[in-house]
């Protein structure tokens, strides 16, 4: 790989991950005090940007790419960011709309609960497409979930892995 074209990725993980972290602090602690929008948009940016580092180590066409920075970095190839399964939920929302009106015509349909009174990991129907708990940080789409909290911790660490080799 060109050095100039490796700095270039390794400088834009770090800003993918920077962008993350300002959305993970921007995620209310008090679960009496939620500004409903604000979480959705903190979630969803940290969901895009994850994906978006996502992309640059295990990419889709140019393998090679990803596996030299998978290991400039010492990043396993099972690392949790490998997985952009809930970066698609949320990336292709009309397609998981679509399929479920045409498979679930009689269930209901609900969507951007909260849990905020749990600290365990929390019983939620499948009939919740999107639901956080914000006192654990666990992001649910329908019956799958994910700890926003080890995404973040992840992205952390790649960025120091990162740091020797950006500004």
């Amino acid at each position: 790989m060109d050095p100039l074209a490796e700095m270039v990725f390794l400088g834009e993980i770090v800003l993918q991950i920077r962008i993350a972290q300002r959305a993970a602090d921007r995620l209310p602690v008090d679960p009496g005090n939620i500004d409903r929008i604000e979480v959705w948009t903190s979630i969803q940016s940290i969901l895009v940007a994850a994906g978006n580092v996502s992309k640059i180590l295990w990419p889709q066409k140019n393998k090679m790419r990803g596996e030299k920075l998978r290991k400039l970095l010492t990043i396993k190839n099972d690392n949790i960011l490998s997985d952009r399964k809930f970066r698609n939920h949320f990336e292709h929302y009309d397609d998981r709309i679509d399929n479920w009106f045409d498979s679930q015509r009689s269930a209901v349909y609900r969507d951007l609960a909260f849990n905020p009174f749990k600290t365990n990991k929390w019983e939620i129907s499948n009939n919740y497409h999107r639901a956080y708990n914000p006192v654990d940080r666990i992001l649910t789409f329908r019956d799958e979930t994910l700890d926003l909290k080890e995404i973040v911790l992840a992205l952390e660490e790649i960025k120091k892995k990162c740091s020797p080799y950006t500004l």
